[in-house]
């Protein structure tokens, strides 16, 4: 890194990927849990755009944490034919404020922060909620996403075999290759969702589904979920079986009553009531709540992510860069 501490900072992707390994993005989610559920943070509504020609959205999300002193602001896009043309399907940029005096800190690779603190809200939730023996994983999704979740599962458990599914079986091949050398355990594609589920103890959807992408049936008896694909009212992942059936925690209980359609969809059916999924992630953090009460109960974290997770993981990222020097100054 080239500059003084005082200059504007950018981190690229790479930059990111070092200066946020995972296990600091996980105690970074844990930190931001607590402190949302303190009342320390004041994140309005996301804001969206829709472009429906383009079959695309652009999300603008805020957030100030009154703990850490720092503001951050997301802009992301997500364009759903981008595969078409070579392109991810999100791409975002973070920008990081001094909230004592407004001073633009940093500007930092949002895509990257993106999928690390979705991934580590997962790990943060498989930490306190999966079977402490679990050792067998199921993933649906082979994208970007779908590895930080895995990454995060095998940083807060130790991970024996893991399979994953994918309607694109080619991708699904590439995941299991790439990971399998990447976390140095077996990583099987699996031809069927009721493959990948066989055995399973810890399971992860980050896919872009609108309908669920495996029957309830299939789960094994005290398995957890973590379930991120999802941030449409209309869309869902999770059987509407399994939401009713599970001890379910969400990331925030108003952005997941307006959002997360995996929930949304059996409350409007009558089959669940509010209460049914009101437990945050930060009240068991806090201890307010119990985690895991016996074995065999099926346990359920709902993300649809929020802007605290980018504040958090954005800050540790920066303050790690500037401690190894990582990043480029800006003048």
């Amino acid at each position: 890194m080239t500059g003084n501490e005082a200059a504007l900072l950018y981190l690229s992707h790479a930059d990111v990927r070092r200066a946020l390994p995972m296990a600091d993005a996980i105690e970074a989610m844990h930190a931001a849990f607590l402190q949302l559920s303190e009342s320390q943070v004041t994140m309005p509504a996301r804001s969206s755009v829709e472009i429906p020609e383009a079959n695309g959205v652009v999300l603008i999300m805020p957030c100030y944490a009154a703990g850490m002193h720092h503001v951050s602001l997301k802009l992301l896009t997500q364009f759903a034919d981008n595969g078409r043309f070579g392109l991810p399907l999100i791409q975002a940029v973070v920008l990081l404020a001094d909230a004592v005096n407004g001073r633009l800190l940093a500007i930092v690779d949002g895509s990257t922060i993106t999928a690390l603190r979705t991934g580590a809200a997962s790990g943060v939730a498989t930490r306190l909620l999966a079977s402490p023996s679990a050792d067998t994983a199921a993933i649906f999704g082979a994208g970007v996403q779908a590895r930080t979740q895995l990454e995060a599962v095998c940083t807060v458990r130790r991970i024996k075999q893991v399979r994953v599914f994918d309607c694109r079986r080619a991708a699904a091949t590439a995941f299991a290759r790439d990971m399998s050398a990447r976390l140095g355990i077996p990583v099987l594609a699996a031809s069927s969702a009721a493959e990948t589920l066989a055995g399973a103890q810890v399971v992860c959807t980050a896919t872009t589904s609108t309908t669920p992408v495996f029957e309830d049936r299939d789960l094994a008896a005290g398995v957890h979920i973590n379930a991120v694909g999802s941030w449409r009212r209309q869309t869902a992942e999770i059987p509407p079986d399994t939401i009713c059936r599970a001890r379910v925690f969400v990331d925030h209980r108003v952005a997941a009553l307006e959002e997360a359609g995996d929930l949304l969809m059996p409350l409007q059916e009558g089959r669940i009531t509010a209460e049914h999924v009101c437990i945050e992630l930060g009240d068991l953090i806090a201890n307010r709540v119990a985690g895991r009460q016996t074995r065999d109960e099926v346990t359920l974290f709902k993300s649809v992510g929020l802007a605290v997770q980018d504040l958090f993981a954005a800050a540790r990222a920066v303050e790690n860069a500037r401690r190894l020097g990582i990043g480029t100054a800006l003048t």
